[in-house]
């Protein structure tokens, strides 16, 4: 994928300190990996890497994502495999701090083990990238298989935080709040999706029944200036994905996309890029993208340097790329 920018902000972006708060590893998995595996089936990438493709509807979106995924992660040894490449990739980069989603659908569906994925995932970490894990689960996930393990999942070791994934308008029944408090009462970052398809309510609802301050998109809050208010007033981030908005027709085109209102608003944005194997896009590419008539330099790295705010660091791990942030932004 690419836009169309000069050799300056190319050059900028890479070499701006980055962080990625909004990943699905399943979404993630490098495509020759599936083409090793099934070199008939996977000829050629997904349509949705072509820059200017959209989804027509989020199930044709799932449907193809969860076709390819569900061949790969069958074991933990295959997410240590992927995390590996997938880490390669953004040490590339330049990116210093990750935060990753596996989805707990994986275990239901291949009887893994969870406490054994998350081992191999942080396992794959290299050298000068920190790695925080995340189980995210779907709304309707608490099911006679799955509830011992999810009640579980705030004591595995290892683990740093739980996710709300799937559909918005499946309701947030009494056990998400209970677990989402479980999960802050032993130390978990707590984050939750909302405000992509579903609008402002489900961003208000996220906030004020699961107590989130980290919202995985967030964008549609836009609608209801009240919204945009509490989460400026709680210090809610929101880890937006501008590409995959585009690409699932959330928003019509990069210049329309409410990061730019909401940046300006005072809410606290970072950029991630979601499902990379749906949609052809790299962390370097959301950068680029936003800095065509969207975002200045300056402001880019204002965004760069939200992710290290919120990065579940020590404040003496965060200081070298904060202060190199803060130098470029105080000399322009």
């Amino acid at each position: 994928m690419g836009y169309q920018n000069d050799r300056e902000i190319i050059d900028f972006i890479q070499w701006l300190p980055k962080t990625e708060t909004h990943l699905h590893i399943e979404g993630a998995v490098p495509f020759h990996l599936l083409q090793e595996l099934d070199p008939d089936r996977y000829k050629s990438p997904p349509a949705g890497w072509g820059l200017d493709f959209k989804f027509a509807t989020f199930k044709e979106f799932e449907d193809e994502l969860l076709g390819m995924v569900n061949h790969w992660y069958i074991s933990p040894e295959r997410y240590h495999i992927a995390a590996k490449e997938i880490f390669a990739s953004l040490v590339e980069q330049n990116v210093k701090y990750l935060e990753l989603s596996f989805h707990a659908g994986m275990i239901e569906l291949h009887d893994l083990d969870g406490p054994e994925v998350v081992a191999a995932i942080k396992s794959a970490a290299p050298e000068g990238l920190e790695v925080r894990v995340f189980m995210g689960m779907l709304r309707n996930h608490y099911n006679e298989k799955m509830a011992p393990i999810l009640d579980d999942c705030p004591n595995w070791e290892g683990l740093d935080g739980i996710d709300l994934h799937g559909p918005e308008i499946m309701p947030l029944l009494p056990w998400k709040e209970r677990l989402w408090k479980a999960a802050r009462d032993t130390g978990l970052e707590t984050k939750a999706h909302a405000g992509e398809f579903g609008g402002p309510e489900y961003v208000r609802d996220a906030i004020e029944l699961l107590r989130v301050q980290r919202v995985q998109h967030g964008i549609r809050a836009i609608e209801d200036p009240d919204v945009v208010q509490m989460v400026i007033d709680r210090d809610v981030t929101f880890d937006t994905c501008p590409i995959s908005n585009v690409k699932l027709g959330v928003v019509d085109t990069m210049a329309d996309h409410p990061i730019r209102q909401l940046f300006d608003e005072g809410v606290r944005c970072t950029i991630s890029t979601d499902d990379p194997l749906s949609f052809g896009n790299r962390l370097i590419d959301e950068y680029e993208a936003l800095s065509v008539d969207v975002f200045t330099k300056v402001e880019l790295a204002k965004i760069a340097r939200n992710g290290f705010e919120v990065a579940l660091m020590s404040e003496e791990d965060k200081a070298p790329f904060l202060s190199q942030i803060d130098s470029f932004i105080g000399e322009q």
